[in-house]
C-alpha cells in the first residue's frame, strides 16, 4: 500500500493535470463557438451557390460546352487515377477525431485500389501526414499548418493544383474526406466527391421566380465557369473550417471527459489517504495501548 506521502504527491498531480484539461476546455470552447459561427455561414452560402448552379445548369441544359467545361461534367471517362484530399489536425489531444477520419481514407483506399485505381493521397494536417509516413504509406502532397488555421487563398491554392491535373487529365476524380462539425457532441465524416460533378437535375415551372436577374443564354458558358471556379475553391475552404470547427468541438469534449476522469480519479485518491491515515492512527494507538499494557 502506498504511503500517505505518495498519495499526497498524486492527489497533487492529479489536480494539475485538472487544470490543464479545464483550461484547455475553455479555450476549445471558444474557438469552437468562433469556428462553428464561421461554418454556419459557410453553410448558408454553399446552399445559396448550389441552389444558383441548379438554375443555371437547368438554363443551360440544352447548350453545348467547350471541351474545359465538358471535362468538369465527364462522368463517363474510365477512371483510373483518384485524388484523395483529406483533413486531419495539426493538433492532438482531440479524441477520436483523427482515427475516424484516417479509417474512412483507408476504407476509400481499399474500394478503389479493389477496382484497380491508382490513389493520389493529399495529406492536410500533420496527424495524418505522421501516420501514413510512420505506415510507409507514400503521399504525393502534404501540408501543414493548414487546417490549424484555414484561409480561403490558402483552400484556392490547395484546390487549383488539384483542378489543373484534372484538367490536364493526370487525374480522373478528386475526392475529399474529412470529419466535419455535426453539433456540440458528435462530428460526421464526410466524403465528396468534387469532380466531376454531374449538372444538378430540377423540374423547374415557368411560374417560378428566378434567382437570376437575367437568364444566362449568351454568355452562359462564362458565368458557369465562374461559377465552378468559386464552387470549387469554396467546396475546399468549407471542408476546411467544417473539419476545425469538428476538431473543437471533439477536443472540447476529450478535454471535458479528462477533466471528469481527474475529479473521479482525485476523490478515489482521498479516499485511499484516508483510509491510509486512519489505519496509521489505529496502529499508532494499538502501539501506545502495548506499550502501557507492557509497563504495569
Amino acid at each position: 500500500m502506498a504511503s500517505l506521502k505518495e498519495i499526497k504527491q498524486q492527489i497533487k498531480s492529479v489536480k494539475n493535470t485538472e487544470k490543464t484539461t479545464k483550461a484547455m476546455k475553455l479555450v476549445s470552447n471558444v474557438k469552437l463557438k468562433k469556428a462553428k459561427s464561421v461554418a454556419e455561414n459557410s453553410r448558408a452560402y454553399a446552399i445559396k451557390i448550389n441552389e444558383v448552379l441548379s438554375e443555371i445548369a437547368y438554363y443551360m441544359k440544352n447548350s453545348s460546352y467547350d471541351e474545359k467545361l465538358s471535362r468538369f461534367f465527364d462522368n463517363d471517362s474510365e477512371k483510373k487515377i483518384v485524388d484523395i484530399i483529406f483533413i486531419t489536425s495539426d493538433k492532438g489531444l482531440c479524441g477520436g477525431f483523427n482515427v475516424q477520419t484516417i479509417k474512412n481514407v483507408k476504407k476509400v483506399v481499399k474500394q478503389y485500389q479493389d477496382k484497380n485505381y491508382k490513389i493520389r493521397l493529399k495529406a492536410v494536417g500533420k496527424k495524418g501526414i505522421e501516420y501514413f509516413s510512420f505506415q510507409g504509406v507514400e503521399l504525393f502532397e502534404k501540408y501543414v499548418d493548414l487546417s490549424s488555421s484555414p484561409t480561403y487563398e490558402k483552400a484556392q491554392n490547395l484546390i487549383k493544383k488539384a483542378i489543373e491535373d484534372y484538367l490536364n487529365r493526370e487525374t480522373d476524380k478528386i475526392i475529399l474526406v474529412y470529419n466535419g462539425y455535426k453539433n456540440m457532441i458528435t462530428q460526421e465524416i464526410k466524403i465528396n466527391d468534387i469532380v466531376p460533378i454531374q449538372p444538378p437535375k430540377i423540374e423547374k415551372n415557368i411560374n417560378d421566380i428566378s434567382m437570376l436577374e437575367f437568364e444566362p443564354i449568351n454568355s452562359g458558358a462564362k458565368i458557369l465557369s465562374d461559377l465552378i471556379e468559386k464552387y470549387l475553391e469554396y467546396s475546399m475552404y468549407y471542408a476546411l473550417i467544417d473539419s476545425l470547427a469538428g476538431e473543437h468541438s471533439s477536443r472540447m469534449n476529450a478535454m471535458e471527459n479528462a477533466t471528469n476522469n481527474a475529479k473521479e480519479r482525485v476523490r478515489a485518491l482521498n479516499l485511499a489517504y484516508n483510509k491510509a491515515r486512519q489505519s496509521s492512527i489505529t496502529t499508532e494507538l494499538i502501539e501506545i495501548i502495548s506499550g502501557v499494557e507492557a509497563m504495569k
